[in-house]
């Protein structure tokens, strides 16, 4: 962070805190939730979903430095949590109204972050 000195950094980050970055291999989750289209029988058509996701998640952040690549992080800790925000903010901004119910983001089997917009809950 920042706004943080070298030693805070260090106690607050451990081995995450290196000035030079650090990479991660997320993987992530984004589920819908809607009234299913009684004509065509889904919430959303995937190969406009697969889009959404390629031009909200794949396209900004995809083999990028997060802090250096990403507008967005310039300003922002590339924590999983903000990792989760940012996919909601892009997906919520081309989805459907109503239609995304959460982001859950996992940056290892055991670290894994679930974002409902205002409402984030870590598992």
């Amino acid at each position: 962070s920042k706004s943080l000195t070298d030693e805070e950094n260090l106690k607050l980050f451990g081995k995450c805190n290196n000035p030079n970055g650090h990479g991660h291999n997320y993987k992530g989750k984004e589920l819908l939730t809607h009234v299913i289209d009684p004509v065509s029988g889904m919430v959303i058509n995937l190969t406009d979903l697969k889009e959404y996701m390629q031009e909200a998640i794949m396209e900004p952040l995809d083999h990028k430095n997060l802090d250096k690549d990403v507008p967005y992080f310039a300003e922002v800790v590339s924590t999983t949590e903000n990792v989760a925000v940012f996919i909601w903010e892009n997906l919520k901004k081309l989805l459907p109204v109503g239609t995304l119910y959460k982001v859950k983001v996992y940056e290892t089997d055991q670290n894994i972050v679930v974002y409902k917009g205002e409402e984030a809950i870590s598992e």
